[in-house]
């Protein structure tokens, strides 16, 4: 865990009790309001707001993170496309939402997930909550599709 206080973003997203996966400059969070299975929120540590303000080291990491975020959802949710959106008008520390999208449905035990946007742009207003179980679904898919962060 950290050694300073969450920035705001973390927070509002669930952190830590959404944490997928930390490194040393983001975050990896299960989205609170799913608006697909397995809907993620790439988060900076730190207090940047501006995404031209990350350091090289975080650009860096953020490669490695997208990729392994990528290799998680596609075990998870059998993804067909994926979005990443930048999206900070409300939430002003730099962090990105990834969205699986898929035709059809997807269940995670009792639940199902559709994407109501599928094809088009993701509807972000129609979601599910993340439950607890869903939370623990993707820190243990996450572990076993990858190694760390760090030694890729």
């Amino acid at each position: 865990m950290r050694n300073q206080s969450p920035n705001a973003t973390l927070v509002k997203f669930g952190y830590p009790q959404t944490l997928v996966e930390e490194g040393r400059h983001w975050a990896v969070l299960v989205r609170p309001a799913q608006p697909t299975l397995g809907s993620l929120v790439l988060c900076t540590l730190g207090e940047e707001t501006g995404y031209g303000d990350l350091t090289p080291a975080a650009f860096a990491e953020q490669g490695e993170m997208v990729a392994r975020i990528e290799r998680t959802l596609r075990r998870f949710s059998r993804y067909e496309r994926i979005n990443h959106l930048m999206l900070m008008m409300v939430d002003p520390h730099v962090h990105f939402h990834i969205i699986p999208r898929y035709a059809g449905e997807r269940r995670l035990e009792a639940t199902s997930y559709e994407d109501k946007g599928w094809p088009g742009l993701p509807d972000l207003s129609s979601t599910q909550p993340a439950t607890d179980a869903l939370v623990e679904a993707l820190r243990a898919t996450w572990l076993s599709a990858s190694p760390r962060i760090g030694s890729l």
